[in-house]
């Protein structure tokens, strides 16, 4: 004998009536469901784990040679640098007195260090509202002066570097970070052409903190000499998307770089 529901279970008919958008709802809930699940598998497929190779001077001889490369010897004599990253945030930095200035919107932070002063729409900010702008400017800035040029960071205090082997000939240098940043511990794969084709990067692959795939691939294209000599990446390509440095310029001096009036009195003036 098959079981009969309770009289006051909904029939299948009275379900097939529901008002129109309760459907569209709940297939656009299993649209979501299954667009997650997705995302969520891709990731799995995508994932690469993280190389482990001991570091070597082998690796240190590679390591100087991308230095050469980029002509870091003129990047310590580049005493000022501007640029604008992703369209998002521009920076200009006096590298000589370790001052900054980023902008977004219509928000303006100047820093020494972690310490600054913030305006919006040109009024000075206080309190709460100051302390929130300058450590968002201060992440930003860490951030975006490393996609500038890391190569000037790959001897840099807590740094290992260790040598691997890439299909085609190429030379992989990985660098690992125990120290300093925002998120210390990230790594970065430098994808190297083979031996006697140049010691340019071509591309690093990232195992970071703020990315939960490992092993994303970035570019490393279109370098532009500063007037210095130092070379930078101003373009790089992450799957469809493409990442912008743009007007990126930078002298031995700020003067020479912003001549006239100097664009940190405000954070230099008394308070």
């Amino acid at each position: 004998m098959k079981p009969t529901a309770p009289p006051d279970a909904p029939s299948i008919s009275a379900g097939a009536r529901r008002p129109r958008w309760q459907r569209v709802l709940a297939w656009l809930a299993l649209g979501t469901g299954l667009l997650v699940l997705a995302l969520i598998g891709v990731g799995f497929v995508l994932d690469e784990p993280r190389p482990h190779v001991a570091p070597s001077a082998e690796a240190d001889v590679v390591a100087h040679a991308v230095e050469r490369a980029v002509n870091v010897a003129a990047w310590e004599r580049t005493g000022a640098v501007r640029w604008t990253f992703a369209g998002q945030r521009s920076h200009l930095w006096d590298r000589a007195r370790s001052l900054v200035r980023v902008r977004w919107g219509s928000v303006e932070v100047q820093l020494r260090g972690t310490w600054g002063r913030a305006w919006r729409d040109g009024v000075e900010v206080r309190g709460a509202e100051r302390n929130s702008l300058v450590a968002q400017a201060w992440s930003g800035f860490v951030n975006d002066s490393f996609w500038l040029n890391p190569c000037a960071k790959l001897f840099d205090p807590g740094t290992q570097r260790a040598l691997i082997a890439l299909p085609g000939g190429g030379r992989g240098l990985l660098v690992s970070y125990a120290s300093g940043g925002v998120t210390p511990g990230d790594a970065y794969l430098w994808e190297l052409p083979p031996a006697g084709r140049g010691d340019t990067p071509r591309a690093w692959k990232m195992w970071v903190s703020i990315i939960p795939i490992g092993g994303v691939e970035a570019s490393w294209e279109h370098f532009v000499t500063l007037a210095t000599g130092a070379r930078v990446a101003t373009r790089h390509r992450l799957g469809p998307v493409t990442l912008r440095l743009d007007d990126v310029a930078g002298a031995a001096t700020l003067a020479e770089l912003e001549p006239g009036a100097d664009p940190f009195a405000k954070l230099l003036a008394p308070r």
